[in-house]
């Protein structure tokens, strides 16, 4: 095979994966986690049903990496976001607030991935986690970090627990408060990202 053909049968792979995880991530949204079967997957995708076996050993890793890959393509939009900014309080800023957003923009699928992590098969390092994990770290680094890899770990707890946080049933946190709470650990300014309608709540 011919380098050229290598490079265009690489190419026609990522884009295959990538509609597996653009269906995956509809509709699961759409219909939820046990209403939504791998062969519905590959068909909303227009591909065949062996290619999911293929690229993903479940269901449940697919659903992670779908859900992977839709953090960090909003992470990334919301720091590419104009005015474009170096400044690493606004861009840790930015992230905060496109992670704790997608809770309120896609509900069913966010709660099926924070109880997809909590099964046995656990947090699953697939590349779209790995992509989004580089991305953190680079935006903690940024802000000024000290130890970015520990630091970036730190951010990841605390936004999957601001986010379990948002979405307990029967006793959801606001978001304001959770945004509150993390930007004071930052010590960022409240004015900083994408800043919701109204007030900071009061301190207690």
């Amino acid at each position: 095979m011919s380098p050229r053909s290598a490079s265009v049968n690489e190419e026609l792979r990522r884009r295959s994966r990538e509609r597996l995880l653009q269906a995956t991530i509809e509709l699961v949204g759409e219909r939820g986690y046990e209403a939504t079967t791998l062969a519905d997957i590959a068909d909303r995708a227009g591909a065949a049903r062996g290619l999911v076996s293929y690229y993903f050993p479940g269901k449940r890793p697919l659903v992670q990496s779908a859900v992977h890959r839709l953090m960090h393509l909003t992470l990334a939009e919301a720091l590419d976001r104009e005015p474009r900014t170096e400044d690493g309080a606004e861009r840790l800023a930015r992230a905060i607030d496109a992670i704790l957003g997608l809770t309120r923009t896609h509900t069913t699928l966010m709660r099926t991935h924070m109880a997809s992590i909590l099964q046995n098969e656990g947090f699953i390092q697939c590349p779209e986690q790995q992509q989004l994990a580089a991305l953190l770290e680079e935006t903690v680094t940024r802000w000024g970090a000290e130890k970015p890899p520990e630091d970036y770990r730190m951010l990841r707890a605390l936004l999957m627990g601001a986010v379990v946080a948002l979405l307990l049933p029967g006793a959801p946190m606001p978001l304001g408060s959770l945004r509150a709470e993390l930007f004071q650990r930052y010590g960022l300014d409240w004015k900083l990202g994408f800043p919701p309608e109204g007030a900071p709540p009061p301190r207690a």
